[in-house]
């Protein structure tokens, strides 16, 4: 199964979760919500922090997808969701998606209340 490690108290990313799990095939992701119970992230040895920044996924072979890898991940396993998975995974597409999410991310990060943890 595919572990999703998600920021629960972010309003815009339990929202595109909550989709995701509405429309996931029965017995493909287990979603933790890391903002409310950190504890599945200890034997990953990944930090809250980094977790709340960042969406973060383990494929059923145990690699870590980070960013926009991990909604990647996602994506190849949502109906109607697999041609953009596709898509964002070319070369150039995937630069500049990890690009943008990558300064969303940090954006979002900044003025988070729960996420000034560290």
């Amino acid at each position: 199964m595919i572990q999703i490690y998600f920021d629960g108290k972010c309003g815009l990313c339990s929202k595109e979760i909550l989709y995701y799990q509405h429309i996931a095939p029965a017995d493909v992701f287990v979603w933790h919500d890391i903002a409310t119970d950190p504890s599945p992230l200890v034997p990953l040895d990944v930090e809250q922090a980094d977790a709340l920044r960042r969406l973060h996924a383990k494929d059923s072979m145990g690699n870590m997808h980070i960013g926009v890898d991990a909604f990647i991940l996602i994506w190849r396993h949502l109906p109607r969701w697999r041609l953009l998975a596709a898509l964002v995974s070319l070369p150039g597409i995937k630069h500049v998606a990890r690009f943008a999410y990558t300064r969303f991310a940090d954006y979002r990060f900044k003025r988070l209340p729960h996420c000034q943890i560290a």
